[in-house]
C-alpha cells in the first residue's frame, strides 16, 4: 500500500521543482542579456542573474534546514516558459519588438516563481517552519520587485517596439 502523502511531502516536492527552475533560469539569463537590445534591459537581466544566484543559495539553506540534499526535479512548466522565450528571441532577433518579447518572457518566468514562492511560504508557515518561511519570503520579495521593475521598463520598451 502506498504511503499517505502529506503537506510535508508536497512542500518538499514543490521545493525541488522551484530549485530546478531557478537553476534552469540561471543558465538562461545570460542568453537573454546577450539578445537584449536595450542597455537598461541588459542591466535588469544582469541584476536578476545576481539575485537568482542568491535565491539558489537560500533554497540550499532550506534543504539544509530540512535535513535533505539539495536536488531539483524537472519542472515542465519552466521548460515550456523558457522554450517560448527562446522562440521569441529567435523570431524577433534584430526587430524593434525583440526587447518587448524578452520582457514578456521574463515576466512569465517571474509570475511562475511568484506563484511557487507564495505557495511555499504559506505551506512553510502552516507547517510551523518559521526560518524556512523567512528564506522563501526573501525570494518572493525579490521576484515581485523584479516583476515591478520589468513592468516599469516595459513602458519605454513597448513604445520602441511599435517601430
Amino acid at each position: 500500500m502506498a504511503k499517505e502523502k502529506t503537506l510535508d511531502d508536497l512542500f518538499y516536492d514543490t521545493l525541488k521543482d522551484i530549485y530546478y527552475a531557478e537553476r534552469k533560469i540561471l543558465k538562461t539569463l545570460p542568453k537573454m542579456a546577450r539578445a537584449a537590445q536595450s542597455d537598461q534591459l541588459k542591466a535588469a537581466i544582469e541584476k536578476h542573474k545576481d539575485q537568482t544566484e542568491g535565491q539558489i543559495e537560500r533554497l540550499q539553506q532550506v534543504f539544509e534546514i530540512l535535513g535533505k540534499r539539495a536536488q531539483g526535479k524537472t519542472c515542465d512548466a519552466i521548460e515550456g516558459i523558457i522554450s517560448e522565450g527562446e522562440e521569441i528571441m529567435d523570431e524577433f532577433k534584430g526587430m524593434p519588438a525583440l526587447d518587448a518579447g524578452i520582457i514578456s518572457s521574463a515576466q512569465a518566468v517571474e509570475h511562475y516563481e511568484i506563484t511557487r514562492y507564495g505557495t511555499l511560504k504559506r505551506w512553510a508557515e502552516t507547517l510551523g517552519m518559521k526560518d524556512v518561511a523567512g528564506l522563501i519570503d526573501q525570494n518572493l520579495q525579490e521576484e515581485s520587485q523584479t516583476d515591478e521593475d520589468l513592468t516599469t521598463l516595459s513602458d519605454t520598451v513597448n513604445k520602441a517596439a511599435m517601430g
